[in-house]
């Protein structure tokens, strides 16, 4: 089992996707304010270049440690155990044909941050800050693709000398829904999105501070909105067909990688625990981000 720290965290492209990430993506995302780029109805595409800060004022070295220093802060332990992934009675009619069939998993027990990966952590870290949406240091970190995120990951764990990681697809819906505390809510937290999530219709079209809506029964924050959050595994439709019961780590080949959660751009049936993203893994997205395990 992982030791616990006693440190804590700060609230804290290139080619287009497939027609079927698009016309996925469009299903989830709201009508009144859509977008035009492909895949996720995001501002920006991976060029690389658009929207990128200019130069601020250097952070002192303390401030970068204290940052760095809280970052174990709110990991919070998920104790391992048997759930039903996928398509269970609550989410109902909503439910898409890759959220089915509803199958056991049992996982080991593993940490996953509160919050979702801040733009003062990712600064922090890489010395950018790419989101699309800037403001607040404490705004989620987003536009920035999966490679992105190993990249990040790996300088992050040279810092600290930790294993920190991308969850699983099945770590992520087991966190959101709860663990061995769910109620069995539609949403992660509850069955009023509004208390649990910024979406396309509370959102104002933008991003907020991690860790202002109410948290799940874990006390984990923002599983249903704000943004979405890639996960570590690949991505097939017919994955739950054949999915192993113990630990599934997703696909063993493929190209596109899974994204969970919602977003402030998505409609409510989007930001269901069980609804299923997908984006090719250089991509990114102006409501895409990530959260860490460990």
């Amino acid at each position: 089992m992982l030791a616990l720290f006693a440190i804590v965290l700060l609230p804290v492209t290139m080619l287009a996707q497939t027609n079927q990430g698009y016309s996925k993506k469009k299903q989830a995302t709201t009508t009144k304010n859509a977008k035009a780029s492909v895949g996720h109805k995001s501002k920006s595409q991976s060029s690389g270049r658009s929207h990128l800060s200019a130069p601020s004022t250097a952070m002192s070295q303390h401030g970068r440690d204290r940052i760095i220093q809280n970052l174990i802060s709110n990991m919070v332990y998920v104790e391992g155990g048997t759930f039903t992934m996928g398509a269970t009675s609550e989410q109902g009619r909503d439910a898409n044909s890759d959220e089915k069939p509803p199958h056991q998993v049992t996982l080991s027990s593993f940490y996953i941050c509160k919050f979702e990966v801040t733009q003062a952590l990712w600064k922090v870290v890489m010395g950018t800050n790419p989101s699309y949406y800037k403001g607040n240091s404490l705004l989620p970190i987003e536009n920035v693709s999966w490679d992105n995120c190993q990249e990040f990951i790996r300088k992050l764990n040279a810092m600290t000398g930790k294993h920190f990681r991308l969850p699983t697809e099945a770590e992520w819906e087991y966190a959101a829904r709860g663990g061995k505390r769910s109620k069995g809510y539609i949403y992660a937290g509850s069955n009023n999105l509004d208390e649990v999530a910024w979406y396309g219709d509370n959102s104002g079209s933008i991003t907020h501070p991690v860790g202002t809506k109410a948290p799940n029964e874990l006390g984990l924050y923002d599983m249903s909105g704000n943004v979405l959050e890639w996960c570590q595994d690949l991505y097939d439709s017919s994955y739950y067909n054949f999915s192993p019961q113990n630990n599934p780590l997703g696909p063993s080949s493929g190209s596109i990688r899974i994204n969970r959660g919602g977003s402030f751009s998505c409609s409510v049936a989007g930001c269901r625990k069980t609804y299923r993203f997908y984006s090719a893994p250089w991509n990114t997205h102006s409501d895409l981000g990530l959260r860490l395990a460990l």
